[in-house]
């Protein structure tokens, strides 16, 4: 019973004291301190903030491949003849003649091809690129490349990397 009076005392006597802490007038430094005008924070303070640029949403990201030599001249699911040193691709579900931007994840490259083909067949891959497309993109060496892929408007022209040797 008496712990219990003695800590009653020692609480009314901490909150008494700080209250007559408050109740004096201000010492010298706290004097000095209201000197100062504080400008009160308006009740309705708007901030603006600027959306940023939103990038669109890429069509598919994943694992590309290139098909080159032993395909070249055979008919592609377009019925064109398959041309190896065109900007060209195959993919599963775009339709014939979509134009579509790769970019090679690794190093930021891109390029626009053509889909004139089915493919690829090997799961895991969401597109085949031509050799021209995959030497533009330099994965060529390498054989396999993560991509993303952006499907564009068709353009009004289309360049074409030959080899010297077809040049007139």
């Amino acid at each position: 019973m008496r712990r219990q009076i003695a800590y009653g005392m020692a609480v009314f006597l901490s909150v008494a004291s700080l209250g007559a802490g408050a109740a004096r007038g201000p010492n010298s430094s706290e004097s000095a301190k209201q000197a100062v005008a504080v400008k009160p924070i308006p009740a309705k303070t708007t901030v603006e903030v600027k959306p940023k640029p939103k990038q669109p949403k890429p069509y598919q990201v994943g694992t590309a491949s290139w098909y080159g030599k032993f395909f070249d001249g055979k008919p592609t699911a377009s019925g064109e003849p398959y041309d190896m040193h065109d900007l060209t691709a195959a993919h599963q579900t775009l339709p014939l003649g979509t134009y579509v931007r790769v970019t090679n994840l690794h190093n930021q490259k891109s390029v626009i091809v053509r889909v004139n083909d089915r493919g690829p067949v090997v799961e895991g891959r969401i597109i085949d690129v031509s050799y021209s497309a995959a030497r533009a993109l330099e994965f060529k060496a390498q054989g396999l490349q993560r991509v993303r892929l952006d499907i564009v408007p068709q353009p009004e022209t289309v360049a074409v990397i030959r080899p010297v040797a077809d040049l007139p």
